[in-house]
């Protein structure tokens, strides 16, 4: 009886430590292609314009429509500031199906409370960088040295994308690569232009600096729409810019069939 005993605990040990299966390994392999299948969107802490006391925050709108879009095509989105946690938003429309339902998301309005520091940031997890704009976007982000690395590194040694809606393109203007050109150098750009910004108004006279002229200067070749709210949007190569809020969703969508192309 003993004997017997001793035999069915081999072979139960024995069963416990075979390799797993075909499905397994499979399973397995799934898993890890979802957790490197992530997009991290770069968002500010600023809560003013400048020194001033004018309000401003990211934007809602270009985070929902490009965060709706790459979701539902199975992708995961982490979110990253400069100083980490909180960070505000606004430029709210209630009436907009999409702003109503993730104003009502808990597990976005949990991203955005925890927003991940720069440090914590395991690049290569991401397929793409996505510039969110807002008045904030030219606050914190686009002199944030680690920011800029994170991007590059997705860029160049993931053969990621980078992408910028709006005041989001405030973030790449001092964006450079490892060989020390600006990463749109030579290359179709776009961003919010001056043709849109009230320059006389207060909050302008708070910015550090114009995108166009800065894109411009640095050897982007910028180009808009005349037309505001016009879903204008340049691709070229893995850099993805759009104009306006209206915009957003087509980036994403650009990003989708970039990463589905390389």
């Amino acid at each position: 009886m003993l004997n017997v005993l001793k035999l069915s605990m081999l072979l139960l040990l024995n069963v416990s430590c075979q390799p797993k299966t075909e499905k397994n390994t499979i399973s397995v392999q799934k898993v890890n292609v979802t957790k490197t299948d992530k997009i991290l969107f770069i968002v500010s802490n600023q809560k003013t314009y400048g020194s001033s006391s004018i309000k401003t925050s990211n934007h809602f709108g270009e985070i929902v429509y490009a965060y709706d879009v790459l979701l539902n095509a199975g992708y995961e989105v982490d979110f990253v500031s400069p100083k980490g946690g909180a960070v505000s938003f606004g430029y709210l429309n209630r009436t907009n199906p999409i702003q109503k339902k993730y104003l009502k998301d808990a597990i976005l309005l949990s991203k955005l409370k925890n927003t991940l520091v720069p440090k914590n940031v395991n690049t290569r997890a991401y397929k793409a960088v996505y510039y969110v704009g807002g008045g904030a976007a030219m606050y914190g982000v686009p002199e944030n040295v680690e920011i800029q690395k994170i991007a590059i590194d997705v860029y160049e040694k993931n053969n990621g994308i980078v992408s910028a809606v709006c005041h989001g393109s405030a973030g790449i203007v001092n964006l450079k690569t490892s060989n020390g050109d600006y990463i749109y150098k030579g290359k179709n750009v776009n961003g919010y232009p001056d043709k849109f910004e009230r320059m006389n108004a207060s909050y302008y006279q708070e910015f550090p600096f114009s995108i166009e002229q800065q894109l411009k200067k640095n050897g982007g070749k910028f180009s808009y729409s005349q037309k505001n709210r016009a879903q204008y949007y340049q691709v070229d190569g893995r850099l993805i810019t759009g104009q306006d809020p209206s915009s957003a969703k087509i980036i994403a969508q650009k990003i989708i069939e970039t990463l589905q192309t390389k």
